[in-house]
Order: C-alpha cells, then structure tokens, then sequence
C-alpha cells in the first residue's frame, strides 16, 4: 500500500501529463486553424488576428521610402551646400590671388599698394560683406581689417596656394580665402630674424551661398512633395496589379459550385502562388475520394439497415395471419409498425446525410419542376386515398426550369407531401402548387397547403429543426422531414417559409401552407 504522499505525486504528475496533452493538442489545433501564424504566435489563447498580404507589402515598402525620404533631404542639403560654396569659393580665390599681387617690397617690408578700383572691386557686394587683411612679415597690419580671425601657424598653406576655412568674425559666420606671399630676401624655411611669408586673407559672409543653397534644395526637394504621393500611388496600383491573380482565385473558387470538386489550372498560376494551387488541388482531390467513400458508405447503409427492417415488417405480417391469441396479434402488429416506421427513419435519416453533405459530386442540371411535382403528386394519391384525402395538383400553363438535382428536389417535395396527409386530419384537403412570382419573375414557388391544424408562429423556427415536435400532435412522424426540406432548399439556394393558409372549407382550421422558393432559370430566348 502506498503513502498518501506518493499517491498525490502520482495525481499530480497525472494532472501534469494531462495538462500538458491538453496544451499539445490546442497548439496543434492553433497550427492548423492558422498555418501561416509564426511558432510564437501559435499560442492557444492569442487573439491575434492575421494582417492583410496587400497591406504587409505595402508596409514593407512605403516604411523605408517614408524613412529614406528624411535622409535624401538631409544628404541633399549638404550637397547642395557643396555645389554653393563651389563658384564663390573659386571668385573668392581670385579675390586673394588679385590682392596678393599687390603685395610690393620697399626696403624688405611688405607693401600694400592697393589702387581705389581695386579695393572698390574687392569691397563691391551688394549682399554679403566683404573682408580682406594683409599682415606683414612681423605680423604687423599692412592693409584692411585689423579683427579678422587668423589661421593656426601650423595651417599657413605655401606661397601661391590659397586655402579655405569657416569662421568667425562679429557674430558673423564667414568663409575665409587665405594664402601667403614670399618676399625677396627671406631665406627657406625659418627666417633667423623671425620674419615670416606675408599673409593675404580675403573673406565674406554666407549670404549669397545659404540663398543658393535654398534655391538648390527647393529645386530638388518641392519636386519630392508631387513624386512621393505619385510614388506611393504608383506602388498602390502596382501591388493591386501583382495580387490580381490571388484575387481571381479567390473568384474562381468563390463562383464555383459545391459539387465541383475538379482542379483548379495550375499551369496559369504564377510561380510564386502554383505550390498553393497544387497543394489545394492535393486536397480537392482528396476530398473527392473522401466523399466517393461516404456516397458508398451511405449506399451501403441503406441497403444494409432497409433490408432487415423490411424482413422483419415481412415476418410480422407474416406471422399476424397465423392463428394467435390477441396479445400476440397485438405485439406483431406494433413490431411491423415499428420495423415500418423504422425504415421510413432511416430513409430519411440518408436522404438528411446527402441534403447536408453539399460536396457529395451531385449533378446539377436544368429541371422541369412542373413535372418533377405532377409524379412526386402521383406518388402518394393511395396515400391520400388511404385517408380519404383530396390530393389536387395545380400549375402554371407553361414549363417552368430550375437549376438543381431531380433526386434531392423529388426527394424534398416528397417530404412536404408525406409531412401534410401524416399532420392532416382524415377527410382533409392537400394542395400541391407550382407558380411564378409576378414581381420577382426570377423566382419559382414550390408550395403545399393543407387544411390541417397549422404551426403555432412561435414554433416555426423549431420545426426545421432535427427530431423535434410539437408537443401534443398524433401522427408518426419522426421530426425530420422539414429540416431535410430546409437542407435540399438551402443546398439550391432557395429558401423555406411556413405561413397560415385558412380554407374557407374549413374555417375553425388555420392549415399550414410551406412554401420554397427558388430561382428560376430561362432559356436564352425567353429570358424576360
């Protein structure tokens, strides 16, 4: 005998191992229901909802031209202040060769022999201000602005090569030209006497180059604003292009009929969607072979259950004739109708299994309904009579075609009428209809009408349903001839109504009048 504590070890791993089963199988299920979710969203309990393929492309294309966007004008505004500084830099330059021509020597000291044109030209700039500065060989002022901003001695390029800088001179951003000028009798290099080249700097504010550089990136950057839209308009259009294929699949597959099961043209797919084709013609075929099994199971069943029952129905009556006592004449009696309704159940039982199965390769084509209804009405005449039932037919004086399975719609009429003489007292009326809609001509009614009690309004939307009755009613019934009515209606896209028909016969008795309406079809030539 084991400790308590081992015996709870032992229902808790069972638990354990339960749970775990449980979650295994959800997350199966997750995967099936969603094959294209990643392994970290298949999570039993994830809300998530799948994205649209058109907009995750599209995401995945706009995101980095919405990002780019920002960086091309960023790239694009330091070239074009590359392309501004470009001319002024040049005649700035020339600025600084014309003013270091003028550099003479007069007894070794530098010498600014600068005429009015001259300095008029360097100083002519009706935007930006102009600065020049000439410093000597001591580093004395020879000529202009005594406060500009020197280079570092290290940054003093070589006599005859002008160099440039940024900088600063009276709050002003500025863009200096400089170079240096050898005179006559300084000796290479270092001069003992500490003298120096001659320093030439020429410089101008930013004006001028900020203002092309704007006029530069308007040019590039307004353009942008008509050929983003254009672009994402343009890419919009594109994807709805590219997935025009998915979407005329989804058509053809959406058009076709239920008990189409061929495959689909997979050599007119594109490449990147012609594994999904293949891989949903693997399963239509599949599925073609799974309903071939269920068509011959169903066969099979009926032949299998009908026979017995109708030996057994056969050996009561069989035995009714003998000579027995009551009781027995009484049990052979409720065993042949017992064995009688129990085929008629299992009969409909199959004919509610093929209603419900849409896909089971049935063959639709053009119906005659007016004399489809004339023999389902000749069916059950010794039924009626049986009875004592007026069983009447009525229809229009022209053919009337649907579209559907002369199986499945005989098989619906023939429960509508079995449904009206079981619920119709003895001695009442039955009226089995076909007619034409005069405001929808596109519509055909298939009715029947009976003078029995009727169906209370509130059970209306129940009687449909499988094995159910109303409480209170004689007959045999067993509860599903309406609902495979609904099934093979709905099956041929019709629907089914049930409404009062009161038979001036027959006042105290609402009577039942069903209606199915489906859709009509026309020949070519007499299409309304």
């Amino acid at each position: 005998m084991g400790s308590p504590a081992s015996t709870e070890s032992r229902e808790s791993k069972s638990h354990a191992e339960a749970s775990a089963t449980t979650d295994s199988d959800a997350l199966r299920d997750a995967r099936y229901a969603n094959p294209f979710a990643p392994p970290d969203e298949l999570e039993p309990d994830s809300q998530a909802h799948p994205r649209s393929l058109f907009g995750e492309i599209l995401d995945w294309m706009l995101a980095p031209l919405l990002l780019l966007w920002p960086m091309s004008i960023a790239v694009t505004y330091l070239v074009a202040k590359s392309i501004a500084n470009g001319p002024f830099d040049r005649a700035l330059e020339a600025d600084a060769y014309v003013l270091a021509r003028q550099i003479q020597p007069v007894n070794g000291v530098a010498e600014l022999r600068l005429p009015d044109a001259t300095r008029d030209f360097l100083r002519a700039d009706n935007v930006d201000s102009v600065f020049f500065q000439v410093l000597g060989t001591r580093g004395e002022l020879v000529g202009g602005d005594r406060d500009m901003p020197l280079p570092h001695d290290d940054d003093r390029p070589q006599p005859g090569i002008v160099e440039f800088r940024d900088d600063v001179l009276r709050g002003n951003d500025i863009r200096v030209a400089y170079t240096t000028v050898d005179l006559p009798g300084l000796a290479p290099g270092r001069d003992p006497q500490g003298r120096q080249p001659v320093l030439v700097q020429v410089a101008e504010t930013l004006d001028k180059r900020s203002q092309l550089a704007n006029d530069i990136i308007k040019g590039v950057i307004l353009p942008q604003f008509v050929i983003l839209p254009l672009a994402i308009i343009l890419v919009w259009f594109g994807l709805s292009r590219g997935l025009a294929p998915l979407h005329a699949l989804q058509s053809n597959i959406r058009a076709r009929r239920p008990d189409d099961l061929s495959p689909l043209e997979a050599g007119r797919a594109p490449p990147e969607i012609a594994p999904l084709v293949a891989s949903f013609n693997d399963l239509l075929t599949r599925l073609e072979q799974n309903m071939e099994f269920q068509k011959r199971f169903i066969a099979d069943a009926a032949h299998q259950m009908k026979t017995p029952l109708a030996g057994l129905r056969m050996q009561a009556e069989l035995a009714m004739r003998q000579d027995v006592s009551t009781e027995v004449q009484r049990s052979l009696e409720q065993i042949a109708m017992s064995s009688e309704h129990a085929a008629r159940l299992v009969t409909q039982l199959l004919a509610l299994a093929r209603a419900e199965n849409r896909a089971t390769g049935q063959i639709f084509s053009r119906v005659e309904l007016t004399t489809l209804a004339r023999l389902a009405v000749r069916d059950w005449v010794q039924a009626a009579l049986a009875k004592r039932m007026d069983l009447g037919y009525e229809e229009p004086p022209y053919p009337v075609e649907v579209e559907g399975n002369v199986v499945m719609l005989r098989e619906m009429l023939s429960n509508l009428i079995d449904n009206a003489i079981r619920y119709t007292p003895a001695g009442g009326r039955i009226t089995v209809r076909v007619r034409t809609d005069d405001n929808d001509l596109d519509l055909v009614h298939l009715e029947v009408e009976d003078t029995g009690l009727g169906i209370p309004a509130a059970e209306r939307a129940r009687v449909v349903e499988r094995f159910y009755r109303i409480l209170g009613r004689e007959g045999d019934g067993s509860g599903l001839g309406l609902a495979i009515v609904k099934e093979i209606a709905t099956m041929h896209g019709g629907a089914l109504t049930i409404e009062d028909h009161v038979y001036q016969e027959s006042p105290r008795l609402a009577g039942t009048l069903v209606r199915v309406s489906l859709q009509r079809v026309f020949p070519a030539r007499d299409k309304p």
